[in-house]
């Protein structure tokens, strides 16, 4: 062997000796780590292993006696949080076999199918698989890129992004329809567009039916999680359930008890469909009771209480899942700050209301002719509070008859929920 071969093995091991050394064949391009140190010393970018470290990148630019180059620091991440795709049909197979199979009505096409195919490519044991969700440990991955590789990941969800970032998107749904999305997946992007119009950064765009960070642009506000409609956007600096503007509140605050239950009804949809509440002598308006708003909530902030689902407004996120869940239409938003509300939507006479419901508001407009600011009006045999004008003066609570109207704990607004809307005190 030559001297300048001796010079170049040497030098190629030297390189080696700062790589990872697993042959992940990521991000680099090269099958092995050797095949990789070749091809830095025959002149591609000391920084061609995406897994090295700054400090790595600047020890290889040494040995080969050239510029060193800044790194990206990245991790991967799985853009799919959904319980979708089939997974639990899919059990035992894996994602290409799961996707060459087919999707049924009613799954995710676009999701992680789960069978872990990415895990079984990643050498830093960064990755695993449980009930169906592929796991990143952030502090395991050295951001090789293996499992982002276009072959690894047969849906095509798992991307690099930078390892400091702290807001994310995780959707890769592509469909037009968002009633259909909305059944099929509860962390499912809609592509409303309220993120990209409130980035001030313009770091967001609808790429295919759902929102993309770029995080190139991204400085790590919380705009675009405040303006979320549905909250997916996972902010990890952030408590979500205080970055909103509005909650939502149930319009029926009981007296139904179990009826619907009791009559054999299983859902609100169905029951709404097919009971016959004033046969059943319960107030035709009501809260079924039987939970389909429970059910869509994602983060525990609705419960069945009395036979009409109660919301925790602390807990609520804005998210308007349950208000598209309710077939009754009882569910509207309200500003979080706070505000005085009637939970009765009962559009029957006095004597009717009186004779089902003990909560039910009988249209006395007592509230109504003595709100000082105007904010209460009479809709359709009950009255009906304006969030927005009213000032918590509780002259309504005093006049009220039966007691019912209810009072909500205003909250102090969040600070970083003022800086991302760019609101200021007294707008």
């Amino acid at each position: 062997m030559s001297t300048n071969q001796n010079v170049t093995a040497e030098v190629i091991e030297k390189i080696l000796s700062l790589l990872p050394g697993a042959d992940c064949g990521g991000g680099c391009g090269k099958e092995t780590c050797r095949a990789c140190a070749e091809a830095i010393l025959s002149g591609e970018s000391v920084a061609l292993c995406p897994a090295c470290g700054q400090e790595a990148v600047d020890a290889i630019a040494d040995v080969c006696g050239r510029e060193t180059e800044e790194t990206k620091d990245e991790i991967a991440f799985v853009f799919c949080s959904g319980d979708a795709a089939g997974k639990k049909r899919f059990a035992g197979k894996t994602c290409r076999e799961a996707k060459e199979a087919g999707f049924e009505r009613g799954e995710c096409k676009y999701g992680c199918i789960g069978c872990g195919d990415c895990v079984s490519v990643c050498k830093f044991d960064a990755m695993k698989a449980a009930d169906g969700e592929i796991i990143i440990d952030p502090e395991k991955c050295n951001g090789c890129g293996a499992c982002a590789a276009e072959d690894a990941c047969v849906q095509g969800l798992i991307r690099m992004v930078p390892r400091d970032a702290t807001n994310f998107i995780p959707c890769s749904n592509r469909d037009e329809d968002d009633d259909k999305v909305r059944e099929i997946c509860g962390f499912g992007c809609i592509g409303c567009g309220d993120c990209v119009r409130a980035c001030p950064e313009g770091a967001v765009e609808i790429i295919d039916n759902h929102a993309v960070i770029d995080y190139d642009k991204c400085v790590g506000c919380v705009a675009c999680t405040v303006k979320c409609k549905k909250k997916i956007i996972v902010d990890t600096m952030h408590d979500l359930t205080k970055l909103k503007e509005k909650v939502a509140f149930v319009k029926c605050s009981g007296f139904n008890e179990h009826a619907y239950k009791e009559a054999g009804f299983t859902s609100c949809k169905e029951a709404a469909a097919k009971a016959d509440p004033k046969a059943m002598g319960i107030c035709t308006t009501g809260c079924t009771g039987q939970g389909d708003c429970v059910k869509v909530c994602r983060y525990g902030a609705i419960e069945v209480v009395n036979g009409s689902a109660q919301v925790n407004p602390d807990k609520c996120v804005g998210c308007k899942d349950c208000y598209y869940a309710c077939p009754k239409n009882l569910i509207e938003m309200v500003p979080y700050k706070g505000a005085k509300m009637v939970p009765c939507s009962s559009t029957a006479d006095y004597a009717d209301k009186a004779a089902v419901c003990g909560s039910a508001c009988i249209a006395c407009e007592d509230c109504f002719a003595n709100c000082p600011n105007g904010a209460i009006h009479m809709e359709d045999a009950h009255a009906v509070i304006d969030p927005e004008a009213c000032e918590n003066c509780q002259v309504c609570q005093y006049m009220c008859q039966r007691g019912i109207i209810k009072e909500r704990e205003v909250p102090e607004y969040n600070y970083l929920q003022r800086a991302a809307l760019g609101m200021r005190e007294g707008e």
